[in-house]
């Protein structure tokens, strides 16, 4: 028996709208997550027949309380008032048997209060690249919500052009973001930010509760999830796209996926979203702007921490990015130890990479290979300009002789911490245009072979490939 609530709902009244998801006309299963299924305790019934209707908003099972959270935010970096919900329904919160609890939120699940000039609905072609996103990054060990189903329908939904509305069951442990902070504060409602400071330190931070200064350990934590999130997305080569503080979690969780990319060529400046004509939300200004949107958590949480106790807890997110990224780019190049020019060495390598246009992905992955006494390695074949390689190569060479690992063990862990399969946009846009075709092979197939991206599986060595000419040149924009 499935056991769920909703505190938000009880503890936070007048931070959301009480509304009932509207189901697709003629709405259908398409796909679902069976290894997150076994982790929330569903068996295969769940899918089967009149229980699969709660995937598409039909069925409400005990214990939720459905509702559209409001919020508000600055998008791109421009304050955008009230915002919120505008297409996703929370139902409620599940208890698993551990005491864990998760939100299941319907995401296209219809019009809401916040939807503004929004049709309410989600489209096939989002709903499967948040499903693809969400479970890669999990698999990548990365913070980040998690995708259930994904729910069709012949119903057409207006975009660019028409196309298949859809839902997807998002879970997570809080959908709660710096928006929600900043809705209240600019509203000058100070009593409703420490509730929800209050009501997210007692459901995640329980440990805190007694604290006289458990604002301040609170907000430092927060500081330090969202700097190690940073670093994780740098070190995968992952892009959100679209990193307004509506879209920022207080979890340090990656949430919202649109339209986001993984590295192909390595290219520090890579815009993932074709809206962003700036490049404020590129792959290197990354860590910039999840600071920035610190700071402007940090300007809604004033009435409960004075200027010096905020500056105090953000004073912790440069040294948590760089002690994170630093460890997180050890593992991917094999070292156990720390040595004053290992920057240097990891800089290098990039700026290598960058005027070849090598693929992210797969140097790393190759540079795992790499043998301790042997000049010769596949990943040399990659470089056109073999001199400057083999003097690279040389430094690190010599830089792993003097770790303790063995060349084994070394090996093994770079293998563990380099993924031979990620996410590529090309393979995401394959998956769906069969899907719209309602034959979910593809999805199904790259789901299974980003279920674990370390893994050499032969069988899958085609989504390992380099991708087409066409795939790093695919345009995608906010409404995927």
């Amino acid at each position: 028996m499935l056991q769920f609530d909703n505190t938000y709902h009880r503890q936070l009244p007048g931070f959301y709208t009480e509304l009932m998801p509207t189901p697709l006309n003629g709405a259908r299963l398409l796909y679902h997550s069976e290894p997150l299924a076994q982790m929330l305790g569903l068996d295969s019934t769940w899918f089967e027949g009149d229980k699969s209707r709660v995937w598409n908003g039909e069925t409400i099972l005990p214990g939720m309380a459905p509702l559209a959270q409001v919020y508000s935010g600055h998008q791109f970096g421009i304050w955008a008032g009230q915002l919120g919900d505008g297409r996703g329904i929370l139902l409620g919160e599940q208890t698993l048997s551990d005491g864990r609890k998760y939100d299941w939120h319907l995401k296209g699940a219809g019009k809401t209060p916040y939807s503004r000039m929004g049709d309410g609905h989600s489209v096939l072609r989002s709903s499967i690249r948040e499903f693809l996103a969400s479970e890669a990054l999990h698999a990548l060990k990365i913070p980040t919500t998690r995708a259930l189903t994904i729910t069709t329908s012949d119903q057409p939904v207006f975009r660019e052009q028409p196309e298949r509305g859809s839902m997807l069951l998002r879970v997570a442990e809080s959908h709660i973001r710096f928006g929600h902070f900043e809705h209240f504060y600019y509203r000058q409602q100070q009593s409703q930010v420490k509730m929800l400071a209050d009501y997210v330190i007692e459901h995640h931070w329980p440990e805190l509760q007694n604290e006289s200064d458990r604002y301040q350990q609170w907000f430092t934590d927060v500081v330090k999830r969202t700097a190690r999130l940073m670093a994780d997305w740098q070190a995968v080569g992952f892009s959100h796209g679209v990193m307004n503080t509506d879209n920022m979690s207080i979890l340090g969780l990656t949430i919202d996926f649109g339209p986001y990319g993984f590295l192909d060529d390595y290219k520090p400046d890579f815009i993932c979203n074709h809206s962003d004509h700036q490049g404020r939300y590129a792959f290197d200004n990354q860590p910039s702007a999840a600071y920035w949107n610190l700071h402007r958590l940090a300007q809604a949480l004033s009435t409960l921490l004075s200027p010096e106790q905020l500056q105090r807890c953000l004073d912790a997110y440069e040294p948590e990015l760089m002690a994170a990224y630093g460890q997180n780019m050890r593992n991917k190049l094999g070292l156990a130890r720390t040595e004053e020019n290992d920057n240097s060495l990891l800089v290098e390598l990039f700026t290598l990479m960058e005027q070849e246009s090598r693929d992210y992905t797969r140097t790393f992955r190759l540079l795992s290979e790499v043998e301790l006494n042997s000049p010769i390695c596949q990943l040399r074949d990659e470089f056109i300009d073999r001199s400057r390689f083999d003097t690279w190569l040389k430094h690190y060479q010599q830089r792993l002789k003097r770790e303790e690992l063995s060349e084994e063990a070394r090996r093994m862990n770079m293998l563990a911490h380099n993924p031979k399969r990620i996410l590529r946009n090309y393979l995401a846009q394959e998956a769906i245009e069969k899907a719209e075709k309602d034959d979910v092979s593809g999805l199904a197939r790259l789901h299974q072979a980003l279920l674990n991206p370390f893994d050499e599986a032969p069988e899958f060595d085609d989504l390992a490939q380099l991708p087409p000419e066409w795939g790093k040149k695919l345009e995608i924009s906010c409404s995927s």
